[in-house]
């Protein structure tokens, strides 16, 4: 009994190791976002609603045939005169039936207009949905990388907090031998506990970038995963102004242009005739007439004289509906390719700023170790140590910050391009 225990706790053991040493990588995250994200499962039912609405406007080329069939009881059947005396011409009961076949023939480009329209409308709802899904990885590319930056601040912060920790017991040791003030110490317990309020902050960033993260991949709030530090590729792989026109939000704008040039030429077709043609087969149960059932083939035009003004203001309505899509579609643009030169200038000064602050930090640790040295030879101050502690930290913190920003708007180049 004793060693099944201790089996299953072993197991129990093995199972929370391989658990926590579960890795996840971007690529991983972003095929989490496309398969589970609550908001783009919900968007996705919008492409398929709309091809359902293309489905039943093309419904205008087929025939429509109805039937309708009742039992009608007259308090008197309809009589005529013939000499001075009444003859029913029907019974005061009956049946009666009628099938009927209407196929529209032409119009004008009046359903041509229509069907375009709904088709223009469920290519731009794909594209939508695709460009709300872009809008989503780039959201858990900034989140997958704000939980790496937000670790380095964090292992940032505890750093200083060990240096801190370190200079406190030199100082403790210092101010019993007598060599240096009181002021020492205090100076030091006062920044160790700036330090660690600076650790329970940065662990909230951390735990909040979590949180951010899981909810994107539609993962539960408290999984945790040991995230790759992949590096990006370098920002001016992609050629400036590379693609745009294959940006989704565009392709949907383009398309609801010409949705709105589809509902003008179906407008302009409502000032013209349709030509129908309309098969019928009629019966009436009627015992005072040898034919019941009269059949009938019509090839007929519809034409509206007159409905007020309602056709004019409908096409005064389409034509300014399509001016603001086109101007829409041009202002998109214009701000695609302001979202891609601002992501590429992003990118090059953050490269840079990680060049510097890679130097910074050899710099700042090099000249933390002097101070330390000349403090415990007493040839410098607590104050030079505490400072120089702070300058490794901005140092570090600036850059885990650049190299955040960087990996962003890397991101976001490729964004622009819709490409992620």
């Amino acid at each position: 009994m004793t060693r099944s225990i201790f089996l299953l706790a072993a197991a129990l053991c093995l199972i929370g190791s391989a658990a926590a040493a579960e890795t996840l990588t971007l690529d991983d995250c972003l095929q989490l976002v496309r398969k589970q994200n609550p908001t783009l499962l919900e968007a996705a039912s919008k492409p398929r609603l709309a091809a359902t609405a293309e489905d039943a406007t093309r419904s205008a080329y087929r025939p429509r045939v109805e039937l309708n069939a009742g039992y009608t009881a007259q308090q008197a059947p309809q009589q005529v005169l013939i000499g001075g005396l009444s003859e029913p011409t029907q019974d005061r009961t009956y049946h009666h039936a009628s099938l009927t076949v209407d196929q529209l023939l032409y119009d004008f480009g009046r359903t041509a207009g229509r069907v375009g329209a709904a088709e223009a409308a469920r290519r731009a709802a794909s594209f939508t949905y695709t460009s709300t899904e872009q809008d989503f990885l780039l959201q858990a590319v900034a989140a997958y990388y704000r939980v790496l930056s937000s670790t380095a601040l964090l292992q940032a912060a505890r750093d200083e907090v060990t240096q801190t920790e370190t200079h406190l017991r030199v100082g403790q040791a210092l101010y019993d031998q007598g060599v240096v003030t009181r002021n020492d110490v205090l100076q030091a317990v006062v920044r160790l506990a700036a330090s660690r309020q600076q650790v329970l902050a940065r662990e909230g960033e951390v735990e909040n970038a979590w949180l951010d993260l899981n909810y994107l991949t539609g993962r539960p709030a408290e999984s945790r995963s040991e995230l790759v530090a992949e590096s990006p590729p370098p920002a001016d792989s992609e050629p400036d102004n590379a693609s745009l026109e294959d940006r989704p939000d565009l392709l949907a704008q383009s398309e609801k242009v010409s949705r709105a040039r589809e509902e003008l030429r179906q407008v302009n077709g409502s000032f013209w005739p349709e030509l129908y043609a309309h098969l019928g087969a009629d019966y009436v149960d009627n015992s005072h007439v040898q034919e019941q059932t009269i059949y009938s083939a019509t090839l007929g035009l519809r034409f509206t004289l007159y409905d007020g003004s309602a056709r004019d203001a409908r096409l005064s309505q389409a034509q300014e509906t399509l001016r603001k899509e086109r101007r829409h579609l041009t202002d998109l643009q214009e701000r695609a390719r302001l979202a891609e030169q601002t992501a590429r200038n992003d990118a090059r000064v953050a490269a840079q700023q990680i060049s510097v602050a890679q130097t910074a930090i050899s710099q700042a640790e090099e000249n933390l170790r002097i101070n330390q040295d000349r403090y415990r030879e007493q040839v410098g101050t607590a104050t030079e140590v505490l400072d120089a502690e702070t300058l490794l930290t901005q140092a570090r913190t600036d850059l885990a910050r650049s190299q955040f920003n960087y990996q962003v708007a890397v991101a976001r180049i490729r964004y622009a391009a819709g490409k992620l």
